[in-house]
């Protein structure tokens, strides 16, 4: 009789644990992993509706609807024997501590790097990126970014932590290289006459089809090291309403996954998920869609 304790878990509802049911590890530096999966629990650079804290455990919790898929269509190949990846938990840092937060996150992604292994990371609100952007700097050297969103996040009159002043930051720094970088599904204002990024508006995405996206981006990024940052909201608010800032006009969830799987051949170097806000989602479908993104982003990397 099988050993009820070592049988395989693929129900769409018990022991949601880890994203995908991949391994649980408290201290990933000294594993074998290929990529470590981090949530960072931190909303408290939110303008809008909080709740954003709650991201990881919901993204995670969805993420059980996709883990019994040995190959995720449309890919051809299983994720698990392609890579080894793990699954090491959430950020701990002093809750409410914003500067504990910037220095435990940056830390912990530079120690992570600097074993050779790659991150996804599952947010939180969008301020969660600019730590990981300087981690991966200091590994990689300068970035295109690949930035889906509702908001450009350049705006310069925001607080120290403010989750719409990462890229009006990053490029400053030196992080991101914003001439090969490309934000997409923007539509919300901008300064149009001082604005470094190339922009592919919402209207535009809409009317395009996710080849002509996925090209463009390509020929924009080149060879350079790539990060992509997925702001949920870059979806329209019926694909994924619960989020702090929502505004319509968006792109459709099989857009966004098509436009992803485009872009295989870019130098993938790393990738986050942000913004799922759990408190304003209806039947988890944005936790849904951000579990699937992260899916993607994962058979993107692992492509390579």
């Amino acid at each position: 009789m099988e050993d009820v304790f070592s049988r395989k878990d693929d129900s769409l509802y018990s022991n949601p644990y880890s994203f995908l049911r991949l391994p649980m590890v408290k201290d990933p530096r000294d594993t074998a992993a290929d990529l470590v999966v981090l949530g960072m629990p931190y909303d408290m650079a939110t303008t809008g509706r909080s709740g954003t804290r709650l991201g990881p455990d919901a993204i995670r919790r969805a993420s059980v609807n996709l883990a019994w898929e040995g190959f995720r269509y449309p890919w051809p190949f299983d994720l698990r024997e392609r890579c080894n990846i793990v699954d090491a938990g959430d950020l701990i840092f002093t809750c409410g501590d914003s500067e504990d937060f910037l220095n435990m996150a940056t830390s912990a992604a530079n120690d992570i790097l600097t074993t050779g292994k790659a991150m996804l990371t599952l947010g939180g609100d969008h301020f969660v990126t600019l730590p990981l952007l300087r981690a991966h700097h200091a590994k990689h050297g300068e970035m295109a970014l690949i930035h889906f969103d509702a908001h450009t996040d350049t705006y310069s009159q925001g607080s120290k932590y403010d989750h719409g002043t990462m890229f009006y930051h990053a490029p400053k720094e030196g992080l991101i290289d914003p001439s090969a970088s490309v934000q997409i599904g923007i539509r919300t204002d901008y300064d149009r006459d001082h604005h470094a990024f190339n922009v592919i508006c919402a209207e535009a995405a809409n009317d395009m089809t996710p080849d002509e996206i996925a090209n463009h981006v390509k020929a924009l990024v080149g060879g350079k090291p790539a990060y992509i940052t997925f702001d949920i909201d870059c979806l329209d608010p019926a694909f994924a309403p619960g989020t702090g800032t929502p505004v319509i006009g968006g792109i459709t969830s099989d857009k966004a996954l098509r436009i992803l799987r485009g872009l295989r051949g870019i130098n993938l170097v790393g990738m986050d998920v942000v913004e799922v806000s759990p408190p304003f989602d209806n039947s988890e479908i944005t936790a849904l869609a951000g579990a699937t993104i992260a899916t993607e982003l994962l058979h993107l990397w692992a492509s390579k």
